[in-house]
């Protein structure tokens, strides 16, 4: 068995994990402090849960239209590239609609109530974030729509935090944030290896990442709440602003980064059925979970477990 060097941490609601090749040990704890502060800025930048992050505080700003901090702007940036990538299903302009459902900081078990979500959709017959404008770092925010980068932001962050401890300390690094993980830098003996499997009692199967590749995970089994006796998951069809039809488990895709490979699992999680066909017309290696427990693998998922 492969030794490697490990550090984990809380965070997010998931779990933050770092790991170096057994040669690189001494820069286990640099490396994790490293991860903490790309973490702590991309939170302070946008989070939703805060009401002193940069996106949150400076609302009533964004609504005119302002200069914002480069990091929110490379965010806001992913974000709507997400968008435009997936034609909308990956929305950035659902945070009205996910506060209404009940997800918000304390995940309030409330009932719905009516947002400013759907008027701001249709006041131009343009979907919200088309109406979005970022221009460098310019951004201004259409009144009535409330960014909420979720989707996108978690992977941007660990594609930045290991990409930030390769360039600081030349070595290779893993960088877990749940069902995000980025690689970086020199590939260790025997390469990253990552387990892929949601639940406990969800298929397992090992894939070995090239170095610099991603791989990422959506689920419609985690971040689970109830309203009203309906069950809620945190992944919006934005066609209707509900959790989408749980026709896959999980989702799981390899791409060279981890927004681009999180960009096509929630895709594909929002499409159901038609995940397949858009996962096949972008040459996407994936492998997906039915409701059932059967594996689905696209895109030359392999069967010898290496991927990239």
């Amino acid at each position: 068995m492969t030794v490697r060097a490990v550090t984990s941490w809380d965070v997010w609601t998931t779990t933050a994990r770092v790991v170096l090749d057994h040669r690189d040990r001494r820069h286990l704890a640099a490396a994790e402090s490293c991860v903490r502060e790309v973490l702590a800025a991309v939170d302070d930048a946008c989070s939703r849960f805060r009401s002193d992050s940069e996106l949150r505080s400076r609302a009533a700003e964004l609504e005119r239209g302002a200069v914002v901090s480069p990091l929110l702007a490379s965010l806001v940036h992913q974000a709507l590239d997400a968008a435009e990538t997936t034609g909308g299903d990956v929305d950035p302009t659902l945070g009205a609609r996910m506060v209404a459902l009940g997800y918000d900081a304390a995940f309030a078990d409330a009932p719905p109530t009516d947002t400013p979500m759907e008027l701001a959709a249709a006041l131009d017959g343009r979907p919200a974030w088309k109406r979005v404008l970022l221009s460098g770092t310019f951004l201004r925010v259409p009144h009535g729509v409330v960014l909420d980068l979720g989707a996108t932001a978690k992977a941007a962050a660990a594609d930045m935090a290991a990409a930030s401890v390769t360039a600081r300390f030349g070595i290779g690094v893993l960088v877990s944030l749940g069902g995000d993980v980025a690689t970086a830098g020199p590939e260790p003996h025997g390469g990253w290896q990552v387990l892929v499997q949601d639940l406990d009692d969800d298929p397992t199967e090992r894939v070995t990442l090239s170095p610099g590749w991603s791989i990422a995970t959506s689920s419609t089994q985690k971040r689970r709440w109830e309203q009203a006796g309906d069950a809620r998951h945190h992944i919006l069809d934005p066609r209707w602003g509900l959790p989408a039809d749980p026709v896959w488990r999980s989702v799981t895709v390899v791409a060279p980064s981890c927004v681009l490979a999180n960009t096509f699992t929630t895709a594909a999680v929002v499409r159901g059925h038609r995940a397949p066909a858009m996962l096949r017309a972008h040459g996407v290696a994936a492998r997906l979970v039915g409701a059932n427990g059967d594996v689905v693998r696209l895109g030359g998922w392999p069967d010898e477990r290496l991927v990239a």
